[in-house]
């Protein structure tokens, strides 16, 4: 089967940092399907693999963990799916990766594609979509309120794949105030069409700004990206008692200043849960199919931006680019062997 792969860990510019291949493809065990592969997108944690971690040696390491496609074989202990079914799901950052036409996924974080979605449009959706719910209704807990705090969340990083998503199901899901930052006019302009109620520019100190909208302390702050760099203004902007997560990877974290505040502290990676193969890793089916409710009862829509064709390692380096360069603005799904 084709597949997209690489040996060595490094940088883009390089010639073997993507490359097209053929390998065998896997066979279902287990609770295992097998899904031949539509449609794939791209997230952060692609080209952060693809930079540290090297494929065994001999080997190749395949990325890809949002896909969508047809099952075509099952495990013998599966019992959710059948051949034929048309699934999405986010995968398991331990296992090979869906950049090829055949991935075996384990049918417990698999989930029916929204039918009134395009391949593309599903694919957009799943990693981003079990994150940002996981961070806000599992960690955050914001439908819980804070004492005294305004009844609002600030997503730092509202245009991304993660806070695209994040700020619909904040405004379906929940009645907080949404606010949101972007810092481009065409970025600007996109979270205010997902449904943000206020946007700030995240290139400028974020705490005034906050301040300025007159709503409050905001009880929960979200924070997908350059946390280190926002740090010290979320400590001063976020309510006493508040709650604050990121899923970012922060070369340096002191937390000390969320300690005058009481605030908690929480971290979000939803590989957790099949990378420890926990006793409620169904629920991230559970999940998935509950977005796919939402998408098809018009609640949601998907966070899809850019589609490329085919899928193949020359638009696999430039979608890793695009992510690289910190501009990208919802998602970008390749599409099609």
């Amino acid at each position: 089967m084709k597949a997209v792969a690489y040996q060595k860990a490094g940088p883009l510019n390089r010639a073997d940092a993507l490359v097209d291949i053929d390998i065998k493809a896997p066979e279902p065990s287990g609770h295992d399907v097998l899904v031949k592969v539509k449609a794939v997108s791209v997230n952060p944690v692609d080209y952060k693999i693809r930079m540290g971690v090297s494929a065994p040696e001999g080997g190749w390491k395949v990325l890809g963990w949002d896909a969508v496609g047809e099952v075509v074989e099952v495990g013998e202990k599966v019992s959710g799916h059948a051949k034929g079914d048309v699934v999405y799901y986010a995968g398991s950052i331990v296992r090979q990766g869906a950049n090829s036409e055949y991935h075996l996924v384990d049918e417990r974080i698999v989930a029916k594609k929204p039918a009134s979605l395009s391949d593309s449009e599903a694919a957009a959706l799943p990693l981003t979509a079990i994150t940002a719910w996981e961070m806000m209704f599992d960690r955050l807990d914001i439908r819980n309120p804070v004492a005294d705090a305004a009844k609002a969340i600030l997503i730092v990083g509202g245009a991304g794949g993660v806070g695209s998503i994040a700020i619909q199901l904040a405004r379906v899901l929940s009645d907080v105030t949404v606010i949101a930052t972007a810092s481009r006019p065409e970025t600007k302009t996109w979270v205010e069409e997902l449904g943000a109620h206020h946007v700030i520019d995240h290139s400028k100190p974020l705490a005034a700004q906050v301040a300025a909208l007159g709503i409050g302390s905001p009880a929960f702050v979200f924070s997908t990206t350059e946390t280190h760099r926002h740090l010290d203004q979320i400590i001063e902007l976020i309510a006493p008692q508040g709650r604050f997560g990121l899923i970012d990877d922060p070369d340096a974290f002191n937390i000390m200043g969320f300690k005058r505040k009481s605030v908690s502290v929480h971290w979000e990676f939803m590989f957790t849960r099949s990378m420890f193969q926990t006793a409620d890793m169904a629920e991230q089916g559970k999940l998935l199919n509950k977005i796919s409710g939402l998408i098809d009862d018009g609640r949601i829509k998907t966070t899809l931006n850019e589609v490329l064709r085919p899928i193949n390692a020359e638009n696999l380096l430039k979608a890793h680019a695009i992510l690289e360069s910190g501009k990208s603005k919802g998602k970008i799904v390749l599409e099609g062997f």
